[in-house]
């Protein structure tokens, strides 16, 4: 029980190497949640989907996803976390396949509810074999920050990459460009990357399974419906349901000794921490990406192409953050690099608040430092959370990780978004309903009337500016939000927890019992 990072062996070529192509799967499932933004037209033309159809062919891919992260987590643990890698890849390429050729609607749903199935394997598969791969632990910060880099870009990279497909090719190659990366990953994961799993994992329990997606389903279709239609009473008896299902489920876990969320996981020193954290980075990225996308569309009056092209710019910074987030965690207490991380999306919050109703390089610099921040957040808590896991529970940690992200980003969406539309509707209280409603239905306003009425509705800035009131408004909440959670962080330092990148790694037998 002596052994530390010191000690542990350094990731060579071969570690590496199989690192890049873990990124494949990574890249792929977050790419599919924006993939379909330039095509639900060609489809709306081809499939004739209802208004129903077209949400369910948007929304549950992420649903299935976000309900089975603990299920998968807890069975790569048992089965082998290349095995569950291995079966997701081939499942996701038969899904992508089916998508591509759909001839009807639900067709179309059901393949996108498989891809959902099969991220759900590759997201915490990849995460937690990175943490087997990279046992020293300057090696696996530097390989989580890069991993956690890629997640954030690919969400970006996939609307423009399904608009650059659809200028040249029909809608099912959003689709088709799944496959061969999935093919790759076929052929090179059983090469380069070795199996590892739970040598004692005891009883898979079934009776969980239902469990955790009926706790998580309802709370995530909840807040989503809050964002999208405020808080109606349908959204927020979605939200009791799912909390009273995760209630269950929640005492089924401490009373179990099979349980599917091991109770060993929250006795590591600040994997608890790491998992909340990471949730409030995650509300406070997809929060944000809740207005910036619609101002750079609805006020700033850009196609959905040219907005995605846009959009990428604050990648940039990201690129960047991660690595130098992960050095500085290295050379000085990691909570205070936290804490710095928090400060600075405050500040890109902070200068998100200041944008008018044409200030594009300033709401870019602001999304550009805010994604920075959490970035370089997202990367150290979940090396954090993850290097006080029992190795042989890593899938399990890193389901947990990606469901509170899952539940981050809808909150950030409810909430922020809920507090931006009350804003927008106060100044709009003497308008007519289309246009008081939502920003997208002033600009639809607008253009129906026409001539100078339309003209007037969006040159005297009316809506576009009430938008802009909200937008500040929320970006105000974010940030003090996010300066609570860098005091928080700042409380770990204190108090010992997730202040140095103790390594999980330990000298003990295989098979013996986790203390």
């Amino acid at each position: 029980m002596t052994n530390t990072a010191a000690t542990a062996p350094l990731a060579g070529r071969r570690e590496w190497t199989a690192f890049t192509v873990l990124l494949l799967p990574l890249l792929l499932v977050s790419m599919d949640t924006s993939v379909l933004y330039f095509a639900i037209p060609a489809i709306t033309r081809e499939l004739d989907p209802s208004a129903t159809q077209q949400l369910w062919i948007f929304d549950s891919y992420a649903f299935a996803l976000s309900g089975l992260l603990i299920t998968m987590g807890s069975l790569g643990d048992r089965i082998g976390r290349r095995k569950l890698l291995l079966a997701g890849a081939g499942a996701f390429g038969l899904a992508s396949v089916a998508a591509a050729y759909a001839t009807s609607a639900e067709m179309l749903i059901a393949a996108r509810v498989l891809l959902g199935i099969g991220g759900a394997t590759l997201m915490p598969s990849t995460l937690a074999l990175v943490r087997n791969l990279f046992r020293d632990d300057k090696q696996r910060g530097k390989a989580i920050a890069l991993w956690s880099g890629a997640m954030t870009g690919g969400i970006a990279l996939g609307s423009v990459l399904s608009g650059v497909l659809l200028n040249h090719f029909w809608w099912g190659s959003v689709f088709l460009i799944n496959v061969p990366a999935m093919l790759l990953l076929l052929v090179l994961v059983p090469v380069l990357v070795p199996e590892f799993k739970d040598p004692a994992p005891g009883r898979f329990d079934l009776l969980s399974v239902p469990l955790s997606t009926a706790a998580v389903l309802p709370v995530v279709y909840g807040l989503k419906e809050i964002a999208a239609e405020g808080f109606e009473p349908r959204s927020l008896a979605c939200l009791l349901v799912g909390l009273a299902f995760g209630l269950v489920f929640v005492r089924r876990q401490r009373r179990r000794e099979d349980a599917m969320v091991p109770r060993a996981l929250f006795r590591g020193r600040g994997f608890g921490a790491g998992i909340g954290l990471n949730t409030v980075a995650a509300f406070a990225m997809m929060g944000s990406a809740y207005f910036t996308t619609q101002y750079l569309q609805s006020v700033l009056g850009m196609g959905t192409l040219e907005a995605a092209l846009w959009s990428l710019a604050p990648s940039l910074f990201i690129g960047a953050a991660a690595p130098v987030g992960a050095a500085l965690a290295q050379k000085t207490d990691r909570a205070r690099v936290i804490a710095g991380g928090f400060v600075l999306a405050a500040a890109g919050f902070a200068l998100i608040s200041l944008v008018g109703t044409d200030s594009l390089w300033l709401l870019l610099a602001g999304a550009g430092v805010l994604a920075s921040g959490i970035v370089v957040v997202m990367s150290l808590v979940s090396d954090m959370a993850l290097a006080s896991a029992p190795a042989e529970k890593a899938g399990s940690a890193a389901s947990l990780l990606e469901t509170g992200q899952e539940f981050g980003g809808a909150l950030g969406m409810a909430l922020l978004g809920s507090l931006g539309t009350a804003v927008y509707r106060s100044d709009l209280s003497g308008a007519e309903p289309a246009v008081r409603e939502t920003l997208g239905g002033a600009v639809a306003t607008a253009a129906r009337t026409g001539g100078a009425d339309g003209d007037r509705l969006l040159a005297l800035a009316l809506a576009r500016e009430a938008f802009v009131h909200g937008m500040q408004y929320a970006a105000w909440g974010g940030a003090a939000l996010l300066l609570v959670a860098a005091a928080g962080a700042l409380a770990l330092a204190r108090s010992g927890k997730g202040t140095a990148p103790a390594s999980a790694e330990r000298a003990v037998p295989a098979g013996a019992p986790t203390v």
